[in-house]
C-alpha cells in the first residue's frame, strides 16, 4: 500500500488555535466531574444529534429530539424520526469503537443508516458528488478506490506525528473528500471526528461542536470547497479548530451557569 499523506498547511492561526484549545481543556479538566453530570451529558448529546441531523436537512426540532431521547412519540416524517433514533443508537455505541479500525467504522455506519439505505454499513458501489443545493462542491473518487483510500486514511490518522486535534480535523476533511458511503457521510465524518478527539480528552465526547457547525453551516461548506479548490485541507482544519475553540468557550460557560447553552 502506498504511503498516504494529506496535503495541508499549518499556519500560525492553526497553531494559535491548537494552543488555545489546549489551554481551555486544562481549565475545563479542573471541574470536569462537576460539569459532566448525567443530565448535562444527556443535554449535550441531544444538542449534538439535533445539530448534526439538522445540517443534513432533518426537520425535527430540538424539543422533538429531546422527546425521542426520552422515549416519547413524536409527529413528523418517518425518515426524520428514524434518523434521530439511529443517531441516538450510534452515539450510544460510539465511544466503544476503535477510531482506527475499518470494521468499527463500517459497523458504526450500519447503525447510523439502518433502515434508511440498503447499503448501510457498506462502502458505496457507484460514483457520488457533494452538493450545496444544486451547486457541486466536489466529485468524489471512483468507488473502486474507496476501500484502499479509507484504509490509507485510517493508517495515516493513527501514525501521523501531529496533535490529535489537528489530525481529527484533517481526517474529517479527507473523509468527506473520499465520500466513502452512498449517504450519511456528513454525519459519519462529524461523529468519527468526535471519537478521534475523545482519544485526546474524554471531555470532547460532550462538547457541542456540531451545534457550532450548524450555526455556521455555509462557512463549513465553504471551507470544504476552498480546501478542495486549493488542494490544502489546512483551510478546513482552521475552520474546524475555530469551531472546537468556540465549543470549548460554550462548555466553560455551561460550567459557570450550570446549564446547557443553546
Amino acid at each position: 500500500m502506498d504511503n498516504y499523506t494529506p496535503v495541508f498547511t499549518i499556519t500560525p492561526e492553526i497553531l494559535n488555535l491548537v494552543y488555545g484549545i489546549a489551554a481551555d481543556l486544562e481549565r475545563i479538566d479542573i471541574s470536569r466531574e462537576k460539569v459532566l453530570t448525567p443530565q448535562l451529558r444527556k443535554e449535550n448529546r441531544i444538542l449534538t444529534i439535533h445539530s448534526s441531523c439538522w445540517i443534513e436537512a432533518n426537520s425535527l426540532t430540538l424539543e422533538q429530539v429531546t422527546d425521542i431521547m426520552n422515549g416519547k412519540r413524536v409527529a413528523g416524517p418517518e425518515k426524520d424520526i428514524l434518523e434521530i433514533k439511529n443517531s441516538i443508537t450510534a452515539y450510544d455505541e460510539l465511544l466503544e469503537r476503535n477510531p482506527y479500525n475499518e470494521k468499527d467504522l463500517l459497523a458504526q455506519h450500519g447503525l447510523l443508516m439502518n433502515g434508511l439505505i440498503e447499503s448501510a454499513g457498506k462502502y458505496r458501489n457507484a460514483g457520488v458528488g457533494v452538493y450545496a443545493g444544486n451547486v457541486p462542491i466536489h466529485i468524489a473518487p471512483p468507488h473502486t478506490r474507496v476501500p484502499e483510500l479509507m484504509g490509507q486514511l485510517l493508517e495515516w490518522t493513527q501514525s501521523a506525528k501531529l496533535p490529535q486535534v489537528v489530525k481529527s480535523c484533517i481526517f474529517h476533511y479527507e473523509f468527506e473528500f473520499i465520500h466513502p458511503f452512498s449517504d450519511g457521510n456528513g454525519r459519519m465524518g462529524r461523529m468519527w471526528q468526535t471519537l478521534l478527539l475523545y482519544q485526546e480528552n474524554p471531555v470532547f465526547a460532550w462538547l457541542p461542536v456540531d451545534s457550532i457547525i450548524a450555526r455556521n453551516q455555509q462557512e463549513y461548506y465553504r471551507a470544504i470547497r476552498r480546501s478542495t479548490h486549493h488542494n490544502d485541507c489546512g483551510i478546513f482544519t482552521q475552520f474546524m479548530l475555530s469551531a472546537i475553540k468556540e465549543a470549548c468557550a460554550e462548555f466553560k460557560k455551561l460550567n459557570q451557569e450550570g446549564k446547557i447553552v443553546k
